[in-house]
């Protein structure tokens, strides 16, 4: 029998484990027609403010990093959030912490485009991806941090299954000035959340 990976090789393996569930899948690797509005979504403030702005960025990295990896990558990974009428509603993102042993924890994010949130598409494809994370590695820990006043956040990333950890007094500088951050986790132990 093989060892298990330590981070995903296969993101096909994502729809396999989903197809088992009810619950519809709402993620899949990023896709060509996808660059676009992803370029979109992390460089223009008004897609991804107030939470999520830190300046401009190169718009033709997204294309070069997809042209690479596909966006699955040792140092960070990407799939998009497909809503469930398809089509692309934004990504769900995570990295590894140093830890020991290594690959035991990742962070995990999400950036939906402002038309998607508040519909309860980021707490579900936030459990989907923790529930893959735990399947496919060795992985023990995601966290997640958000902005102290990001609360419609923070009840998502309750909904699934994380629990509040602590503020990280000023981690971030957004919008001009240092700001608070709220720190969540959910270990492979953890009781799973109920389907959405």
């Amino acid at each position: 029998m093989p060892a298990p990976r330590s981070r995903p090789a296969n993101p096909a393996r994502l729809v396999q484990h989903h197809q088992m569930r009810d619950d519809p899948d709402l993620l899949r690797p990023i896709e060509e027609a996808d660059l676009d509005t992803m370029r979109r979504l992390f460089t223009e403030p008004a897609m991804c403010k107030p939470f999520e702005w830190f300046g401009f960025r190169d718009p033709h990295a997204f294309r070069r990093r997809w042209e690479a990896d596909g966006w699955i990558g040792k140092d960070d990974s990407m799939l998009a959030v497909r809503p469930p009428d398809g089509g692309f509603a934004g990504i769900v993102s995570w990295r590894p912490i140093r830890t020991v042993p290594e690959g035991a924890c990742v962070e995990m994010g999400i950036l939906l485009l402002p038309e998607h949130r508040g519909r309860g598409i980021g707490t579900e494809a936030q459990r989907q991806l923790v529930e893959y994370l735990f399947a496919t590695t060795l992985v023990n820990r995601v966290q997640a941090g958000t902005d102290v006043e990001n609360v419609a956040e923070q009840r998502a990333l309750e909904r699934a299954g994380f629990l509040r950890e602590g503020v990280l007094r000023g981690c971030a500088f957004i919008g001009g000035r240092w700001r608070d951050g709220v720190m969540y986790a959910r270990l492979r132990d953890d009781p799973a959340p109920p389907s959405a």
